[in-house]
């Protein structure tokens, strides 16, 4: 099995006084992490992040989800050690950046991972271009190869012919995606963004997720993205965990989210989501013996609920599904899909 591009296990942050010596005694006093969270939260400690664990595979996006106050900021802030965890373990490939040097924690902000955040923080004396050129500058790259890279990933997020404009000449979505494309300037492996887009009205967030997705798919990064918006979440996540007052409720691909949520915390968030938009055949298929089948509308495997449904409308019976290589991989009742598209109005 290949190592994780992310593993982070047993992780805490305690904010308040002596909270690493608190938090040993925290656990030993109780038997469980919710347990302890409350023996803390009695003392007049907040444990924003509680015995936090989970992979993020290479290339995968990974979203961290929850309401405002969860610890979903605090947890991307503690795994790219931009605070330091009050205890657990965070490696990213196999290496254990809880354990790095000073010196070796900026070649890994530097050369490894890319960051992005809501306040994306450019220079306003600096052009686009200068902006988005400012981690090579540091990397000690000539002004020719700057330059190369900058107009190269301005050109990726749409940005090509802005080059030579200052931040105060954009708007907040020209600069939101200058912010992303500071932090592919250098490649990076790993891709930290939190709440990127939450400041945009709608209409440019949309134009910025489709953007992001069609930028992720060509580069195939290892991403975790924290958002508080379900609909964000579900678009472009592969995997979303769910947390809940400094806990992970619940890790799952965007079907299992909406389809089979853990609790009513999590059911409360896609409760206005029609599920067959985010689910695939595969969260409704059989694999048991197939019944006789006289119809065959050629569902595929990937395709949403949604899709399926629109093709086999009219249709009664249980029909085939066949995977990418033309076999068939199971069936589906028509009458299963369209129930999994009503939304939940309970």
């Amino acid at each position: 099995m290949s190592t994780p591009a992310i593993s982070v296990d047993g992780l805490w942050q305690v904010f308040g006084t002596d909270a690493k010596a608190r938090l040993k005694e925290a656990l030993g006093r109780n038997d469980t992490a919710p347990d302890a969270a409350s023996d803390l939260r009695e003392s007049g400690l907040i444990p924003a992040v509680q015995d936090a664990s989970f992979e993020v595979r290479e290339g995968e996006l990974f979203v961290i989800m929850g309401l405002s106050g969860s610890g979903k900021s605090t947890m991307i802030r503690c795994v790219s050690r931009l605070v330091e965890p009050t205890a657990g373990s965070v490696k990213i490939d196999g290496e254990d950046i809880l354990a790095a040097s000073p010196k070796r924690l900026i070649e890994l902000r530097r050369e490894k991972l890319g960051m992005v955040f809501q306040h994306f923080g450019l220079f306003p004396h600096m052009t686009v271009a200068e902006n988005v050129a400012f981690p090579l500058k540091m990397l000690g790259k000539s002004r020719a190869e700057r330059r190369r890279r900058a107009l190269e990933v301005i050109e990726m997020v749409g940005l090509d012919g802005r080059e030579d404009a200052y931040p105060r000449e954009l708007s907040g979505g020209q600069k939101q995606r200058v912010g992303i494309a500071r932090s592919l300037a250098a490649n990076p492996d790993t891709w930290f963004l939190d709440e990127p887009f939450s400041a945009l009205d709608p209409l440019i967030r949309r134009q910025l997720q489709d953007e992001f997705l069609k930028i992720q798919s060509g580069l195939n990064k290892t991403i975790v993205f924290i958002t508080h918006d379900i609909s964000e979440a579900l678009k472009l996540a592969d995997r979303i965990a769910i947390m809940r007052d400094g806990r992970i409720v619940q890790i799952g691909t965007p079907a299992q989210i909406v389809l089979n949520p853990v609790d009513d915390y999590v059911r409360e968030f896609s409760r206005d989501v029609a599920k067959g938009r985010h689910a695939r055949l595969d969260s409704v298929l059989h694999t048991d013996t197939p019944p006789q089948m006289p119809d065959d509308p050629k569902l595929r495997l990937d395709m949403t609920l949604e899709e399926a449904l629109a093709n086999c409308m009219s249709l009664y019976e249980p029909v085939p599904v066949w995977d990418d290589r033309g076999r068939m991989a199971g069936y589906v009742h028509p009458s299963d899909l369209a129930a999994a598209l009503q939304v939940d109005r309970s």
